[in-house]
């Protein structure tokens, strides 16, 4: 194996053995004055290190020959080229030029994401073709191919860049990609979970300097991106899992384990040892194997790459895949790497359950994690309780005895379990889910569902293409029906979805309600930070209001299929004696005096000035 990667790898040589060396550069001033370096090569453990400027701390060398992480002191060390000598017998005989870079300025104050943001994710292979000429690469196995659904199509960061004024217009403020390092599966790479190289942005998608130009062009616009980084596995074809520097830098079996899924376990107050192990060590798939972040040089590994992305392409947050899969100590020990770098950071852990508390666990500050004394420092959840809560609406048959809009109302009244309400990334689907488009498709219920993400507590994601009526059902499809092209994204595109032209009329009706109401969140104070009061459903009309000491936003949701008149003296704990509000819809002013008349499947937000 590891002769194929002398080959494959040979363009990098740097002496007559040396294959990598990672992190490819650093940075002066970081406040972690500690770097390791890994040097990869066949039987490189058999030199010694030296330099005459740099404070070699230590060396490390493994069970694997072919490996050694050189530990640096690099404090008080300027930015410039720094030399490292690797000797044999006195004799040296590689010299290794080694970069520190200048900081970008007040980089460890960096701002993440927050409850002002409004998060769109794009699936980078589905979304444009920007650059035709790097739809496949010799060096890499998956091959563009559109008309196979499991294929390359061929999107890349060019697409993107190509794109960004329709996705500001659209009102959206960060960009959150599925992952972008290379994957080199053999087939289906195209959804880019299994990385192969995480200090290479993968070539059918462009380059590093292009994701750098992708978060400078967003940084112009003010806008903010978002790394979707997969901290539990990476695919067969990474050098590490191929020649792994220790039998245990990847979590083995004595036959193949996959995990169990179990991510309910850390609070589980009866749970057994081997149902822990299953969770934590079992592999995600056959081609996914699981990292031990137990091991120290490999967990050193991992939090600098993690900090040598946010520093490079200057991000605002990460995504962090299948987070409760991870080692806990591991896990939350790289976490807190990064926060002590960026205080102001935004780290979002996916945790897919379905229970507020299960989901609060994984919360900085959680009080139901501090039942086990544990904190995992993590910024945001996923609200995936409430993206239950709407599944449920459309897909389960509600029973007589209750509504649709009380299955939101319920998840609701449990956010007492969470540390921070304004930090829980709410959704209504995404790219391993069928779209809301499918589960919902009358246009009453999509804006509805629309004006809730907009106005709830919390920092709202959508997908790609919801804006524009997209469907997909991976349920009855398989995953590709819900990660399917946005039209227009490719040069031979019958028409460009893009453009107003390029819409149809539905699509249009879809695109302009989305992008009024993202555009107007933008503004809404009460909505990003205000408090919030709602009230029990009645006959599927659900209320609730968003305020702070200046202004009060009321919502009104009709998700029923007949109109209903809406007694306003129910509300008056909010309301008090104002009967003069501002339709935002309809932009216009209205005078209520005791009802007001709300059609079947129509959300209505009213504001006024908040009374004293």
């Amino acid at each position: 194996m590891l002769r194929f990667f002398l080959v494959l790898l040979a363009p990098f040589l740097l002496g007559a053995q040396i294959q990598k060396i990672e992190p490819p550069f650093w940075w002066e001033g970081m406040n972690d004055t500690s770097l390791m370096i890994t040097i990869y090569g066949e039987n490189i453990s058999k030199y010694s290190i030296s330099s005459e400027k740099l404070d070699i701390v230590k060396t490390i060398v493994l069970e694997n020959p072919n490996y050694i992480f050189v530990y640096l002191d690099l404090k008080d060390v300027a930015f410039g080229q720094y030399s490292l000598f690797l000797s044999k017998k006195g004799k040296s005989d590689i010299k290794i030029n080694y970069e520190l870079k200048k900081r970008i300025k007040n980089s460890s104050d960096r701002k993440g994401y927050d409850s002002s943001d409004f998060i769109y994710l794009i699936m980078p292979d589905r979304f444009a073709n920007g650059d035709p000429s790097n739809d496949s690469h010799p060096d890499l196995f998956d091959k563009h191919d559109r008309s196979e659904p499991y294929g390359r199509h061929g999107g890349d960061l060019q697409g993107i860049i190509d794109n960004l004024d329709y996705i500001e217009e659209l009102g959206v403020t960060a960009i959150w990609n599925t992952p972008v390092f290379e994957s080199n599966d053999i087939q289906s790479s195209y959804h880019m979970y299994a990385g192969t190289d995480v200090y290479k942005i993968d070539r059918r998608f462009g380059s590093n300097k292009k994701y750098r130009e992708l978060s400078y062009q967003l940084k112009k616009r003010g806008m903010k991106l978002i790394m979707d980084y997969v901290l539990n596995h990476w695919g067969l074809n990474h050098y590490m899992v191929v020649d792994s520097p220790t039998k245990d830098w990847i979590n083995s079996w004595d036959s193949y384990t996959n995990t169990s899924h179990n991510k309910e376990i850390f609070s589980d107050p009866y749970a057994s040892k081997i149902d822990l192990k299953e969770t934590t060590q079992g592999w995600f798939t056959e081609s996914m194997p699981d990292l031990n972040q137990n091991q120290p040089q490999f967990l050193k590994y991992l939090k600098q790459n993690a900090i040598w992305w946010i520093e490079f392409a200057d991000l605002s947050g990460f995504r962090v895949d299948t987070y409760p899969y991870n080692s806990l100590s591991g896990v939350t020990e790289w976490t807190e790497s990064i926060m002590d770098e960026y205080p102001n950071f935004s780290i979002v852990a996916e945790s897919w359950v379905m229970n507020p508390l299960n989901i609060s666990y994984w919360q900085r500050d959680s009080p139901i994690a501090k039942i086990n004394d544990f904190n995992s420092n993590v910024t945001h959840v996923k609200d995936f309780a409430l993206y239950g809560a709407v599944n449920d609406m459309y897909v389960e048959k509600t029973p007589w005895w209750d509504q649709k809009m009380s299955k939101i109302f319920k998840v609701l009244q449990n956010d007492f379990v969470y540390s921070n309400k304004e930090n829980i990334i709410i959704f209504l689907e995404n790219h391993d889910t069928p779209r809301i488009n499918s589960i919902a498709p009358d246009f009453g219920d999509f804006k509805i569902l629309m004006t809730l993400l907009s106005t709830l507590r919390g920092v709202p994601q959508t997908y790609y293409g919801t804006e524009i009526n997209m469907k997909g059902n991976n349920r009855l499809n398989g995953d590709p029906d819900v990660r399917r092209d946005f039209p227009g994204g490719w040069h031979d595109d019958k028409r460009n979805a893009f453009t107003k032209n390029g819409r149809s009329k539905i699509e249009n009706e879809y695109y302009n309600f989305s992008s009024f109401l993202f555009n107007w969140r933008k503004n809404q104070t009460a909505i990003h930070k205000g408090k919030m009061m709602h009230y029990r459903p009645i006959e599927d009309v659900y209320v609730y209001f968003r305020y702070d000491k200046t202004s009060s936003v009321m919502v009104i949701l009709n998700a029923s299929d007949e109109k209903r008149n809406i007694d306003f003296s129910r509300f008056s704990e909010r309301i008090k004696k104002n009967k003069l509000f501002f339709d935002v819809f309809d932009q216009k002013n209205i005078l209520i005096e005791k009802q007001l008349e709300v059609s079947a499947k129509t959300p209505i937000i009213l504001t006024f000035k908040t009374p004293l």
